[in-house]
């Protein structure tokens, strides 16, 4: 029987060494000392529309330089314009330089057509746009989201399955309602900004759709005449590659699914599983390769007609997103997934990290009762959600993230995705999500069951720990590597769902997968996975491909140590102990199990913790190296949960066996959060730092610190009850 999360190590906040997280609100005082509002544009888009690097791979600014975004998916727009502003400047204040809206545009109301809007949503749209905008705050736009459209019993389209999932990329009459629906959603004019969307250079992303493919699980869902639509569309297909249904089952050597009747003019598609499955038999191989090669090119087909109707018919000129899901298998099927996107010119992918969840309402909230795991992805550098295969030529985004409640591990977060998006290219990690012009407290009101929130960032431990880790990728204070892998792929390849010689870990969503952790395959590549954290993997899709490329890996991972170095020698994480430290000139750090650890020395600081575990930056805010910089920001993150949380150890096993250990919720808490006491003790080899200010959660001062001075430098005790200190060092 599998025993899944056996190494147990709990993670508590301890009420008698914890501090109520209650801070004033964020009046955006010009005395604050911590600011990043001026990493922004003053306007978003003042220098034009963000585009492609001439190599394809990266985002730039209308003027061409380098733009870096740390996003958010923000939900502020459901509330009035004046929480809208004040959120804008909030996220600014904290790194933050693009938000995603992700809404729903086709209107529900009764007996409305398919084809109309929701002009709410629009209005919204428009009211986002412009607060962000006036706060350097580019936007992405999610407007249609399959899974959570409810089918309006008036619509002309076949309502035979169980929802509108795949129907988009080959249901003709509800491709003509969604033209229609961009329409107008982007001509008319924004009237906070007198700019169409289309026009706006503040519009940086649009996406054609949420988490929908004919390569997941969800095709199993397609029923009656949907199902019969494109079953007819596969088989015109196959007479058009073969020239008739005849010969196409010859070239199968009569292989036969469940569903032929070829006379009546039908060869089934079979089910997604057998997609995920080594097949050796070659005359089944042929048959599932073309079923492969046939929903892939739908899929592909659909993303190149809506690019050129948006390019062309609207005009549209901002970056495009074909889509952003998975596959029912991610190596044999993701190459494929992401080779449908490349009509567009942004890649992208939803990734979480998080533990196993159950209870009744797991899919979106935490009550007592729920059973958890609660493992540190420092133990788990497989399931880091930025470990992905990029497509050369393409920016890559991830559009939803977090480290999912009911995590306890969660500082280390915004300092990992920092560190290897960096080194790997990645273009943007937006965390998921945010609905408060401020701070979410824990347990607050949602209108139907009392609970604690789970798809939420704007947390002390996520959002609380942005300021450092948005200021060092964003500054370009860690390097990025050149490709490790260079993996090219023929599409014959793709469509004979051959394994890549590396590939991405599954991930499990509560609300989509169907009880799957696992998919066939992903052990079974050539190339150890965790060369995603040496450097960049890409990859390149044609008929006909070059060699593939690696670098040695052996001197970067240590298997017997547990050690990963990024080829750039800055990074090295060790998930033999839960560490993982930033060693670069102008920021450095470390995350972990620092107390176990013991003292650790880097070039410029050394940490020392009394913390379970915790979270500990430094980055210079002068562009300078830390050894000379005469500014720098002190940030430590620890463990948050909300008053009165309580956990008990638990093991449970699921319907296929495996055994889990790990913790049942016996309270979820309430306001406010408790965060553990920071015991950090650090030490800065700069001897021109004199003075270290305690910085509230606003940037505020709220007076000096000690600093212990030495030729060296100076040592610190971190405040216990604070994230923030601001060295200086006197006036020349």
């Amino acid at each position: 029987m599998p025993v899944a999360n056996a190494s147990l190590s709990t993670n508590v906040v301890d009420p008698n060494q914890s501090w109520d997280f209650t801070p004033e609100p964020d009046t955006f005082s010009d005395e604050a000392l911590l600011d990043l509002r001026y990493l922004n544009e003053a306007v978003a888009g003042e220098t034009g529309f963000i585009h492609q690097s001439a190599d394809g791979q990266d985002l730039v600014a209308g003027d061409g330089a380098p733009m870096r975004f740390w996003p958010v998916n923000s939900f502020i727009w459901q509330q009035k314009p004046a929480a809208i502003a004040e959120q804008a400047r909030f996220l600014a204040k904290r790194g933050v330089n693009l938000v995603r809206w992700h809404g729903q545009v086709p209107s529900t109301a009764d007996q409305a057509p398919l084809n109309a809007i929701d002009e709410t949503a629009r209005e919204q749209l428009w009211q986002l746009v412009a607060a962000m905008k006036q706060e350097g705050i580019y936007t992405a736009i999610s407007p249609y989201f399959a899974a959570v459209l409810a089918l309006q019993p008036h619509w002309p389209v076949p309502r035979d399955s169980d929802n509108m999932m795949g129907l988009l990329f080959f249901d003709t009459t509800l491709q003509a309602a969604y033209r229609d629906w961009w329409r107008a959603l982007l001509e008319p004019v924004n009237p906070y900004t007198g700019l169409a969307l289309k026009d706006d250079p503040a519009v940086a992303l649009i996406q054609l759709q949420n988490e929908d493919s004919l390569l997941f699980w969800t095709l199993q869902g397609l029923q009656g005449d949907d199902l019969k639509i494109l079953t007819d569309q596969y088989n015109n297909w196959l007479k058009e590659k073969y020239g008739s249904l005849d010969q196409a089952l010859r070239a199968w050597q009569n292989v036969s699914f469940e569903g032929d009747d070829l006379a009546q003019g039908q060869l089934a598609l079979g089910p997604i599983w057998m997609l995920t499955q080594p097949v050796e038999d070659p005359s089944k191989a042929q048959r599932l390769a073309d079923q492969t090669e046939f929903l892939t090119l739908t899929m592909t087909r659909f993303n190149a007609d809506m690019v050129r109707f948006l390019r062309e018919e609207l005009g549209v000129k901002s970056l495009i997103n074909a889509n952003n899901w998975k596959t029912a298998d991610p190596a044999r099927l993701n190459d494929a997934e992401r080779y449908s996107y490349t009509p567009a010119e942004v890649i992208a992918v939803n990734r979480y990290y998080n533990g196993v969840h159950t209870g009744e309402h797991s899919g979106w909230a935490i009550v007592n009762g729920d059973r958890f795991t609660d493992p540190s992805v420092l133990f788990h550098p497989d399931q880091l959600p930025t470990n992905l295969k990029q497509v050369k030529g393409h920016p890559m985004l991830i559009t939803e993230s977090s480290w999912v409640p009911p995590l306890s591990y969660q500082s280390e977060g915004p300092f990992l995705v920092s560190l290897f998006q960096s080194l790997t290219g990645i273009d943007g990690f937006f965390w998921f999500g945010m609905d408060m012009p401020q701070w979410k407290p824990p347990a607050s009101a949602n209108g139907y069951l009392p609970a604690l929130g789970k798809w939420i960032a704007d947390t002390p431990e996520l959002l609380g720990n942005f300021p450092a880790a948005a200021l060092m990728y964003r500054q370009g204070y860690i390097k990025t590597g050149e490709p490790v892998i260079q993996e090219h792929r023929s599409l014959e390849a793709l469509w004979q769902r051959q394994l890549p010689i590396i590939a991405e870990s599954a991930t499990f969503d509560p609300n989509r997968d169907r009880g799957q952790r696992l998919a066939a395959g992903e052990n079974e590549v050539a190339v150890n996975p965790l060369a995603f954290l040496v450097g960049p993997v890409q990859v390149t899709y044609s008929d006909n491909p070059a060699p593939n490329q690696s670098v040695d890996l052996a001197p970067y991972i240590d298997e017997t140590a547990k050690t990963v170095t990024s080829i750039t020698q800055e990074i090295t994480w060790d998930y033999g102990r839960g560490l993982c430290w930033l060693n670069s000139p102008k920021a450095q750090g470390v995350t972990g199990f620092l107390q176990a650890a013991g003292p650790l020395e880097l070039t410029d600081i050394a940490v020392s913790s009394g913390n379970h575990y915790a979270t500990v930056l430094a980055v210079s805010m002068d562009d300078q190296p830390l050894d000379r910089s005469r500014q720098i920001l002190l940030q430590v993150g620890t463990t948050a949960r909300p008053t009165g949380w309580s956990q008990t150890p638990v093991q449970w096993q699921e319907d296929d066996g495996t055994t889990h250990r790990g913790y049942e919720v016996t309270d979820y808490g309430k306001a406010p959060w408790q965060i553990s006491n920071a015991d950090v003790n650090l030490t800065l080899r700069n001897p021109a730092i004199t003075e270290a200010q305690v910085l509230d959660m606003n940037g505020m001062s709220q007076g000096l610190a000690t600093l212990q001075r030495h030729p060296e430098g100076v040592t610190i005790a971190m405040p216990t009850q604070a994230k923030y200190v601001m060295l200086k060092a006197s006036e020349p």
